[in-house]
């Protein structure tokens, strides 16, 4: 039977895969409409198995969520024009349907995601829809929350995707509240919900890495501790004549000494404050820098701490944000995935691969 265009366009409307795909389907099956879309399905686990070694880190997030429980998916394709493609937009809306219906809680450890594949027919689904879309797909993970009101919102098509859930309250006005709040959080990006989270190993950390960056950066360091610093350099020769030139001509005026000095000569300021960071920790002028820089950086980690986005005073807190709508309403809980977060990505060349294909 002859394969026409029109039955070529039907089946890849049908299915959403390739033209040559679709054709090929149609001659193995001498033009049966329904036995060519059935061979395209079970061509499926032959081009998984073909494309399992290849990196899959674009890919969309997607929610599902009931009155008490929200799940969070994310699902990866190869190409970032296959995440805007509707028949995969579709399958990742049913991998979320699926988890939310599975009951299970979701996490990094990957024993729930494998479960919720096996569910409902979605392992066969997946072989199907790397048959017609024709790229590397991946289930890659899920969470889920829970409370007496949870709210849910998806960035950018789908490239950050946020679950919130609280206590205390679950009226309209409370829903609208943590709406604005997985705003923030798909926007800024907190790591907790309030400080005390934070536990002593992890305050310790911080505190240590953000003496280092300190003292690795001379330029931001007290001028009391930083002239000490030159007068060393300068005093010790340790600075080249060039370098010393330089700060005998900007000395007056500092601001934009470091624009002029070499790299050689801010590493080795870097290099004597580290060196004298036992002597720097009983300083109270870089300790209190220390001090504020970790404040700071705790609200910007902080939830509760971080200024809410929509603040009319460009100063209210989230916290105080939730307050006002209603005093009882405490965010318990947050998931933020962002698609390929962690993961290798491959760097696309396409002009390369069309010439390639060519060739």
């Amino acid at each position: 039977m002859a394969i026409t265009a029109s039955m070529v366009k039907d089946l890849r409307e049908m299915t959403g895969a390739g033209m040559m795909d679709c054709k090929k389907a149609l001659t193995e099956t001498n033009g049966d409409m329904d036995a060519a879309v059935e061979f395209l399905r079970k061509s499926g686990a032959a081009k998984m198995e073909k494309k399992a070694s290849r990196i899959a880190a674009e890919g969309i997030a997607r929610v599902a969520s009931n009155e008490n429980a929200a799940v969070v998916v994310e699902v990866n394709s190869e190409t970032d024009f296959v995440a805007k493609n509707e028949v995969f937009q579709e399958f990742v809306q049913t991998v979320a349907d699926t988890a939310l219906a599975s009951g299970l809680a979701g996490g990094k450890d990957g024993e729930d995601i494998n479960a919720v594949i096996e569910m409902n027919g979605l392992k066969e689904l997946i072989v199907e829809k790397t048959a017609t879309i024709g790229e590397k797909l991946s289930v890659r993970r899920f969470a889920k929350v829970t409370g007496d009101c949870v709210a849910s919102y998806i960035h950018a098509g789908g490239k950050i995707g946020v679950l919130v859930a609280a206590t205390g309250a679950n009226d309209d006005a409370a829903k609208e509240a943590l709406t604005n709040v997985a705003m923030q959080i798909a926007a800024m990006n907190p790591q907790y919900i309030r400080r005390d989270e934070i536990s002593a190993d992890e305050m310790a950390k911080i505190k240590e890495i953000t003496i280092d960056s300190a003292l690795n950066d001379p330029a931001s360091l007290p001028k009391p501790i930083l002239n000490k610093l030159i007068a060393t350099a300068t005093t010790e020769k340790l600075w080249s004549d060039e370098d010393i030139a330089i700060y005998e001509e900007k000395k007056s005026d500092m601001k934009y000494l470091f624009n002029f000095l070499s790299d050689a000569a801010t590493a080795k300021l870097a290099e004597l404050a580290m060196n004298g960071r036992a002597d720097y920790l009983n300083d109270q002028i870089f300790t209190g820098l220390v001090d504020g820089r970790i404040s700071k950086y705790l609200k910007e980690i902080s939830l509760m701490d971080q200024t809410y986005v929509k603040a009319e005073d460009g100063k209210q807190t989230v916290a105080k944000y939730l307050e006002s709508v209603n005093k009882e309403l405490k965010v318990s809980n947050f998931v933020r995935f962002e698609v390929g977060e962690g993961m290798e990505k491959k760097n696309e060349d396409f002009a390369a691969e069309v010439a390639a294909q060519m060739a």
